[in-house]
């Protein structure tokens, strides 16, 4: 017959991270004393037989009120803590941890039982001290009955300062990491960015540009996509997620330290380091989770400090989900092997924290096979309602996989809060965008079969737009982006078979002195709103052409147009619709402008005026 012990599993929620904030097990002689103790059955305690074994179930009240155990443990502390001064000792004593378990379970344990309010001990730990009566004679012996007074061995009391103290030093490093981890995604950004402020020769900043910037990584393409699944970056982009490699690997795989003999890895290093590689890359990814939202967020702070381009920010967006999903499965693999090598998978893959943890990662692991390119392009609406509805299941599996677990007792959910912040920071942006306008209409024009204008009588904005069709669809939350053609609206151009003289080469040449080209136009003053162009395709789009007004809110104000003023000579190469993203910038740019436009279609030539500008199209 074996003996044992089940305790109550309870605990105090805490405040903050390891390390900043909560302690696990401080002060630790105290801790190690107190866990040393533990094993032992107390008369109080509630004895019963499972599966042949015995087994004893002392709860905080036997705790608080055994004069056996607060004796014994009052001795321990009064040996072992010889640091410590007497108003230290108290406070520790009557914070209720000394009548309580949970704060120095060992984190693969199943089952928690938070009380909020457990009894604290009914002697003072002078009290306690008081009433030893000269050295016991006895010592503890592990899992044994706790009948009188005793003494704790150098060797159990030093198992346990081993095995917690390095479990914590472990924890602090993990949460020191993640915070670094953080730190960096929001601060290399902005450093990068603000390098543009030294005062550099213009030819040497062209130079860099023109050799580590601009230039694709391969090749001599960037925007199209190779084989129709990956976009090259460019050289500067390349230097970035380099960078994103480096750091992760390097937090991933140093600071790692173990401490034998080692009560919950008996002589058993590997799997002591295997728990602290577990949870870090859980660390790890939990603080890559609210960067990948940031960087995919429309209200994105760092738009609003750098110069970068919502490319770059995607690339790092993807990058960094690439890295999150990497880390939850190393996280997800080392705890599933080390609970099959413990024998208690059987257990734990039952309980709810085990399930919401593999739905969180099995989200993770989806979304990025389900995010490619062809899949967004052709299927845009339902890539998006998928990318959505899987990242929730993403956040809220991390979640609760920590709630179940562990109550809110080690802070490890406030990563899924600052998660949480920064996507509501950026939906409560979106309303406030949208509030600013409200609910607008918008005329459709039909250009031909391939395009469309949209117009939006009184509707305010500048750079792109995000419009959404209540009735549209029976998705009134989606939102479409589109480049603000023109910031005042003009009739559509009456279409005339002879609006375009096209020239031997099959180029139609404007120029500012000159044109070759008369675009037939109604003479109507020009009104105040927004005009955009659209191309047709499958979905949203393709309902547009059935109808001639709809229902619209406006969320404008994205991505401004950069100030080109200081640069004497611009050149614009621009293809089919995307003349909308350049059309702007080229009617205020005050300086020598060209622009060289490739159209399939004579209707959208005519409905983008060219008045004033150097144009091949």
């Amino acid at each position: 017959m074996a003996g044992g012990v089940i305790a109550e599993e309870v605990g105090i929620a805490g405040h903050g991270l390891i390390g900043y904030g909560i302690t696990m097990y401080q002060p630790l002689c105290a801790y190690s004393c107190r866990v040393a103790l533990s094993a032992s059955p107390l008369n109080c305690s509630n004895v019963m037989e499972i599966h042949g074994m015995i087994m004893a179930d002392t709860s905080p009240e036997c705790y608080a009120n055994d004069n056996v155990f607060l004796t014994s443990f009052a001795w321990c502390i009064h040996t072992r803590c010889t640091d410590l001064s007497i108003w230290e000792i108290e406070k520790y004593w009557q914070s209720t941890e000394a009548s309580i378990r949970n704060s120095h379970r060992r984190l693969d344990e199943p089952g928690v039982n938070v009380n909020a309010y457990p009894p604290a001990p009914k002697w003072t730990y002078q009290e306690a001290f008081s009433n030893v009566n000269g050295t016991p004679t006895a010592t503890v012996v592990f899992a044994m009955p706790l009948k009188e007074k005793s003494l704790v061995s150098d060797a159990d009391y030093q198992v346990q300062y081993n095995t917690m103290g390095m479990f914590e030093k472990m924890e602090v490093a993990h949460e020191r990491y993640g915070l670094v981890l953080i730190a960096l995604g929001a601060a290399v950004p902005i450093f990068f960015s603000w390098l543009r402020f030294i005062p550099l020769p213009k030819l040497v900043i062209s130079k860099i540009h023109a050799v580590f910037i601009d230039p694709p990584l391969f090749g001599r393409r960037h925007k199209a996509p190779y084989f129709n699944l990956l976009i090259m970056p460019t050289r500067g982009q390349a230097i970035l997620v380099f960078y994103m490699v480096a750091v992760n690997v390097v937090l991933s795989g140093v600071g790692y330290d173990s401490a034998q003999p080692n009560a919950w890895w008996v002589n058993d290093k590997d799997q002591e380091l295997l728990t602290s590689f577990s949870n870090r890359m859980g660390v790890l990814s939990f603080a890559n989770l609210p960067l990948l939202i940031l960087y995919a967020g429309r209200n994105n702070f760092l738009y609003w400090v750098t110069d970068w381009t919502q490319s770059t920010f995607m690339l790092l967006h993807r990058w960094t989900a690439y890295f999150c999903t990497l880390q939850a499965c190393l996280h997800s693999a080392a705890w599933l092997q080390i609970y099959v090598s413990m024998g208690q998978h059987d257990i734990e893959a039952k309980l709810p924290y085990w399930v919401w943890g593999i739905i969180g990662t099995l989200a993770m692991s989806i979304l990025l096979p389900a995010s490619v390119i062809p899949f967004r392009a052709k299927l845009y609406e339902l890539f998006l309602a998928v990318h959505i509805v899987l990242a929730v299941f993403a956040v809220v599996g991390s979640y609760l996989h920590i709630v179940y677990r562990f109550q809110n007792q080690w802070g490890y959910e406030i990563w899924m809060y600052i998660c949480f912040a920064v996507w509501g920071f950026d939906r409560v942006a979106r309303v406030i965008r949208m509030a600013r306008n409200g609910l607008m209409w918008a005329d459709i024009t039909i250009i031909d079969e391939e395009y469309m204008q949209l117009d939006i009588d009184g509707a305010v904005g500048s750079g792109h737009a995000y419009l959404y069709f209540p009735t549209l669809t029976w998705r009134p939350w989606e939102s479409h982006p589109f480049s603000i053609l023109a910031s005042r609206v003009k009739p559509a151009p009456a279409k005339s078979m002879n609006s375009i003289m096209p020239t031997q080469s099959s180029v139609n040449s404007y120029s500012k002195e000159s044109s070759v080209m008369e675009v037939a136009a109604v003479k109507e003053k020009s009104r105040v709103g927004l005009s955009f162009l659209v191309r047709s395709f499958t979905g949203a789009t393709e309902l547009l052409r059935s109808r001639t007004r709809v229902p619209v809110f406006v969320e404008a104000g994205y991505l401004p147009h950069h100030d080109l003023s200081k640069y004497q000579k611009l050149v614009c190469i621009i293809g089919g619709v995307a003349i909308t993203a350049v059309a702007p910038v080229l009617q205020t740019y005050p300086g020598n402008a060209k622009l060289y436009w490739s159209s399939r279609t004579e209707g959208l030539v005519q409905s983008v005026d060219l008045n004033g500008i150097d144009a091949n199209v």
